[in-house]
């Protein structure tokens, strides 16, 4: 490992010695057509650089001349659009020397990118075994991981790896407990294969305990109002990685703006549900535009302006906890919409998380009597009484994390028409004010799955400062039924799924024919008229009068 690194630093700290950017490299994914795979690296300044690519056989299909740029050294070349497929060989020469990458395909290149739940391994994962076995089915799903790495500015090249690219195997997947290879990551790369039958390349820079704070430009934050300290908490509150602004943006993302990308996936959050959770629904649409304007521009062009940004919404952390700073951060993630894409996120697509929670889970886990079980990749809590939820901020099953994924990706960044990728949404309220019901309908055929009094609460006029549960009296097709007992003639507001640990695993209570649970929500109600059902409710996302304010 060390080896590697000190080889990926050598041209930067020589300057004249001719080499690649230390994220090339044997067995690597380019990006395919329609756009051009952006490449660079090192050379002696003043002189050009020529960049072959070479089909198995020796045959050149392509030469650039690139000249070096002094004083960095550095030399950029945009390859013209290539079909999915390989292998190919790519060469730098300049004078006598020469410096060849073998075995490269063109594909689908994605970057993953978040904190420990993106971090978590193969090894770590439910039925780990059969996944690492597997591997070897997966030849041109092809794996390269940044090495955690932090700096107050921005560098342009990576200073260390932990893996290179790679053709997968059950040891560069599952290296060991959060290392390398991102689980999620690898998964959202498989199931994308198995759907597309071309080459995959995926790019893992996360760190466990991170805050978005730390993953974004300083650009960025000063568009939310954040000052240069805005990554500091409290010494209670401490995270386990690094918080200071835009250290890993620095260290870990700006090195990679060359690259042309297909996609982003981004697991990432829990950290913000005790740093500025409620500015979250700014810093997270600011983060998602300023990597894509970067990537974009750093590309050359090459990375669409729309960069496709995948996310996973909040899974859970403590059973029967009353905090509600996780069902705000999942809200806040979808810049207070309730789905994506949406006008303040256009080009992004979710997967839902919260009814993936796992009680057993070792790592990060909170018991009774004090202390977490596994890894110390957890957020610490100053409140004692806190252990006494037990769970885990660490859930294993990934497989559904990435399988909802990937079908956002197949819908939103590779435009496959109707499939169903979201989970069903409220779209239409009707307040039968004499039965004390309200009839809510939804935009997909409904599947209810557990008869919970807690799902769905309401913000009364009776009440206008508390949340009354609201449980479900009927269901049919399309539309629910929740009683309204002691709310008055009048609903301020309505949620769904409001907590921490919204339900048991994959059992909360509404989800689609496919198996999607309906997304948390957050809403206002208000008065639209009369019809013959009832009173007619607008439902708007959720603002000061749902929140009490």
């Amino acid at each position: 490992m060390a080896a590697w690194a000190l080889l990926a630093l050598a041209p930067l700290a020589a300057g004249a010695m001719l080499g690649f950017a230390s994220y090339y490299g044997d067995h690597m994914v380019l990006q395919k057509a329609p756009a051009g795979a952006v490449v660079w690296g090192y050379g002696e300044p003043g002189a050009s650089v020529t960049v072959a690519l070479s089909e198995d056989g020796g045959l050149v299909v392509m030469k650039k001349t690139a000249p070096v740029k002094g004083p960095s050294g550095t030399w950029t070349t945009v390859l013209d659009p290539m079909d999915p497929g390989g292998p190919y060989a790519l060469t730098a020469g300049q004078g006598s020397e020469n410096v060849t990458l073998r075995d490269i395909y063109f594909g689908d290149v994605w970057l993953c990118s978040g904190q420990s739940n993106m971090v978590m391994t193969v090894s770590q994962i439910v039925n780990a075994s059969r996944e690492l076995a597997a591997a070897a089915r997966y030849p041109y799903v092809r794996v390269f991981a940044a090495a955690p790495a932090r700096s107050d500015v921005e560098l342009e090249d990576l200073e260390r790896i932990d893996l290179p690219w790679a053709i997968p195997t059950a040891e560069n997947l599952g290296h060991g407990n959060f290392t390398y290879f991102s689980a999620v990551c690898w998964l959202l790369g498989r199931y994308l294969y198995e759907a597309l039958r071309y080459p995959l390349g995926l790019v893992e820079a996360a760190w466990g305990g991170t805050p978005i704070e730390a993953w974004a430009s300083r650009r960025a934050l000063r568009a939310c109002g954040l000052p240069r300290d805005a990554g500091s908490v409290s010494p209670q509150r401490q995270l386990s990685g690094p918080q200071t602004p835009s250290v890993l943006w620095n260290a870990m993302i700006h090195p990679l703006l060359n690259m042309t990308l297909r996609g982003v996936a981004w697991y990432q959050g829990e950290a913000n549900a005790f740093l500025h959770t409620d500015l979250y629904n700014c810093t997270f649409p600011a983060l998602i535009a300023d990597w894509r304007r970067a990537f974009h521009a750093g590309s050359v062009g090459q990375t669409e302006p729309l960069l496709p940004f995948g996310f996973v919404q909040l899974s859970t952390y403590r059973r029967q906890s009353p905090d509600d700073s996780f069902a705000r951060l999942r809200w806040h993630q979808t810049a207070d919409l309730g789905l994506v894409p949406n006008a303040r996120m256009p080009g992004t697509f979710m997967a839902v998380a919260m009814d993936l929670c796992d009680e057993r889970s070792p790592y990060g886990r909170r018991v009774p009597g004090g202390g977490a079980e596994g890894a110390a990749t957890k957020l610490s809590d100053p409140n004692p009484a806190s252990l006494l939820f037990l769970g885990s901020i660490h859930p294993r099953d990934k497989q559904n994390v990435a399988h909802r994924l990937h079908l956002g990706a197949r819908a939103v960044a590779y435009g496959e028409k109707d499939l169903v990728f979201q989970g069903p949404y409220p779209i239409r309220a009707v307040l039968e004010v004499s039965k004390a019901l309200l009839n809510l309908t939804y935009n997909q055929e409904l599947v209810r799955r557990r008869g919970d009094t807690r799902a769905f609460e309401v913000r009364c006029s009776s009440r206008p400062r508390g949340w009354l549960p609201a449980p479900v009296v009927a269901a049919r097709s399309r539309t629910v039924t929740l009683a309204l007992t002691g709310c008055g003639t009048l609903v301020l507001g309505l949620r769904y799924a409001w907590a921490e640990w919204p339900c048991d695993y994959e059992s909360c209570a509404l989800y689609n024919t496919q198996g999607l649970p309906a997304p948390p929500f957050l809403m206002d109600a208000l008065p639209a008229g009369d019809t013959a059902g009832g009173r007619e409710l607008l439902l708007l996302p959720g603002s000061w009068i749902s929140r009490g304010i």
